[in-house]
């Protein structure tokens, strides 16, 4: 109860007027999520992966530092350094895909943290101009206790959920339903927790707005679904014709490693035309069904994945990933939002 009313008292400035604006929504007006908004508009999506503090070992044989460099920052600071960069749409997490528990409770004290820098409503125009994404747990070996997980991540206030290790079209209709308040025909709760102070509405406001896109066209909540494997592969036309489906995804990281062996010295050899044929054989589903397609890119090939219709990109935090947002955005001429 105390963190629900730190997060409502933190955006009570700012939110003021989304709920206004939310509601009875003009058209042609400005959505509470952006991301939506770019996508509807048929413009590409750039955003990052949250800031974290990543300590890597040291080399084998190499002495332990005997402390770090840099002191590790609160989830506070991490938050603030994410929505002060105001190049990117959308702040992406996928802790929470492994070790749920564990992953959430760092991710509910980021997002406290980003409540109380108070930047998610944007004046003149009251919106969330940096909404969370988050990755949930793969949902085929237990869709009832991943749907429960998916309803916690949505009532810390996130604007859409990825589902990873997808290969079947039944997985993303499981997946989807949870995103959905069982008043709208979905499994999730009617509980909201603490979304609606962070969305600055109000809990009815938050309920009419908080359902999922495409399916609701006025709603705020997107799906995105990830395909890494070959069984997902042989079965991606079936996944990608589900609606609701906001945006798919090759695995990219994940499929390299699938098309990849070990030679007889011991080095990692990659089938770069099998690995290339699995990303495009996704890049045809959302083509074929009218999807828009992410990829997860770099400095070194955004320009050719945008060239290719990729419309959806994340980076990894960091000067990388600045100048593959700065190289994205110079590309497709999207210099402002």
């Amino acid at each position: 109860m105390h963190a629900r009313l730190m997060v409502a008292s933190a955006l009570v400035v700012v939110g003021v007027g989304a709920g206004r604006e939310a509601m009875g929504q003009a058209p042609g007006s400005p959505r509470l999520n952006p991301v939506i908004e770019l996508l509807e508009q048929e413009k590409p999506v750039f955003g990052l992966y949250a800031p974290s503090n990543r300590r890597f070992p040291p080399r084998p044989g190499a002495p332990a530092p005997v402390a770090p460099d840099v002191p590790p920052k609160s989830q506070a600071e991490l938050a603030k350094d994410a929505l002060a960069y105001a190049k990117s749409d959308f702040v992406f997490d996928g802790s929470m895909e492994g070790d749920f528990d564990r992953g959430y409770a760092a991710f509910a004290e980021f997002v406290r943290g980003a409540a109380h820098v108070g930047l998610f409503a944007k004046a003149p125009v009251h919106r969330l101009h940096h909404p969370l994404i988050v990755k949930a747990p793969e949902i085929a070996p237990d869709p009832v206790k991943v749907g429960e997980q998916i309803g916690r991540q949505l009532n810390l206030g996130v604007s859409g959920v990825m589902f990873v290790s997808v290969e079947s079209a039944e997985e993303v209709r499981q997946g989807l339903a949870a995103m959905r308040f069982q008043s709208k025909g979905g499994t999730r709760s009617e509980d909201v927790g603490d979304a609606p102070a962070l969305w600055g509405l109000s809990e009815a406001e938050y309920k009419a707005r908080a359902d999922l896109w495409p399916l609701n066209p006025q709603g705020e909540l997107i799906n995105w679904t990830i395909v890494e494997s070959k069984a997902g592969l042989a079965k991606v036309r079936e996944i990608a014709a589900v609606k609701g489906i906001g945006v798919l995804w090759p695995g990219a990281g994940t499929l390299r490693q699938l098309f990849s062996r070990t030679d007889a010295s011991g080095q990692r050899q990659v089938d770069e035309a099998a690995w290339e044929a699995a990303i495009q054989q996704v890049l045809a589903a959302c083509q074929e069904f009218n999807v828009p397609c992410g990829y997860p890119a770099s400095a070194a090939d955004i320009e050719m994945r945008l060239k290719q219709g990729f419309r959806v990109f994340v980076m990894n935090w960091g000067d990388a990933g600045f100048q593959a947002i700065d190289m994205g955005r110079k590309a497709s001429g999207r210099w402002t939002r």
